[in-house]
């Protein structure tokens, strides 16, 4: 606990020869100069007895430790909150309960893997403003920006197919992702935009207005198409990419996914280092209180010794 500690004013040291010089030479008159009718406390009889001299002593001692401001210097890491900002766009439409996209397990449906790819995703970038939004027919904001990758992870977890629809309002979904990073003040948004299958064809919101409105904030697109080759809309999903400054990616398999995030996450990899600052931590209030309750000690066993 102590360790690393030491005394602001060390030279507050010296004021311990006064006392002892005082002890010494001037035994009835300087002490009454400081402490009114303390006189008789320095009558012989009570000079005599140890544990008196004992309990002054200390007092005297610990008050002079105290007014030397013993203090440490603590490390205080601040976590940075100036990494990227990051709209996690994800299809919970009905085609994402194929399975076979896990070649180690063909049990577990497409959205089953992408949950715990995207998890992992979240829990490295420990820097980063996060938010994801879901989407199916319609789309909508599973959870606003935040840091806490725990909180993110949760909510991954509790995701589920068909919670908005079965089908792929993919242009909608990627507005709704520019829309969740419009007010952020960073200067890279990134949305990463994960789809298994084709926009919803009488879907009401255009392609157009989705990529101006994502060049007019400055958004980064990194479109993911999963299954084969002709389950998803791999001409748009370049496009989109192409427009917007970002890659567009296809994953067949789950490792193939797994590598996607990973190259992204080395494509867009924010490096701050936590901020580090020392406070000072003080601990006079140790000596002081001993130096206080051996006075009082002091006082109360001298006046039981009947020296009135």
């Amino acid at each position: 606990m102590f360790d690393g500690l030491y005394f602001e004013y060390p030279s507050v040291a010296l004021v311990i020869l006064f006392f002892i010089l005082c002890a010494n030479v001037c035994k009835m008159r300087l002490p009454s100069i400081y402490f009114p009718h303390t006189a008789q406390f320095m009558q012989a009889s009570v000079s005599a007895s140890k544990l008196l001299v004992f309990l002054k002593w200390l007092g005297i001692i610990m008050l002079i430790l105290s007014l030397m401001s013993p203090v440490k210097d603590e490390p205080f890491e601040l976590e940075p909150k100036n990494g990227y900002e990051i709209a996690l766009i994800l299809d919970a439409s009905q085609s994402m309960q194929a399975k076979g996209f896990d070649k180690s397990d063909r049990d577990l449906t497409r959205f089953d893997v992408v949950k715990g790819i995207v998890s992992d995703f979240i829990a490295s970038r420990k820097n980063d403003n996060i938010g994801i939004v879901v989407f199916g027919t319609y789309s909508f904001i599973a959870s606003p920006l935040t840091y806490d990758a725990n909180i993110l992870r949760g909510i991954v977890s509790n995701l589920y197919i068909g919670m908005a629809g079965k089908f792929t309002a993919l242009y909608e979904s990627l507005a709704q992702g520019v829309n969740l990073l419009k007010m952020s003040k960073s200067k890279t948004k990134i949305a990463i935009l994960l789809t298994d299958g084709y926009n919803t064809p009488d879907s009401k919101f255009p392609y157009d207005a989705a990529m101006d409105l994502a060049k007019k904030q400055g958004v980064k697109v990194y479109p993911i198409g999963i299954g084969g080759p002709n389950e998803y809309n791999k001409k748009i999903l370049l496009k989109i990419a192409k427009e917007t400054g970002g890659v567009a990616f296809g994953a067949a398999s789950a490792n193939e996914l797994g590598a996607v995030y990973a190259k992204i996450n080395e494509l867009e990899k924010s490096e701050i280092e936590n901020e580090t600052f020392n406070y000072l931590k003080y601990y006079y209030s140790f000596p002081l209180f001993i130096s206080f309750f051996s006075l009082m000690l002091y006082v109360f066993f001298r006046n039981r010794r009947g020296y009135n």
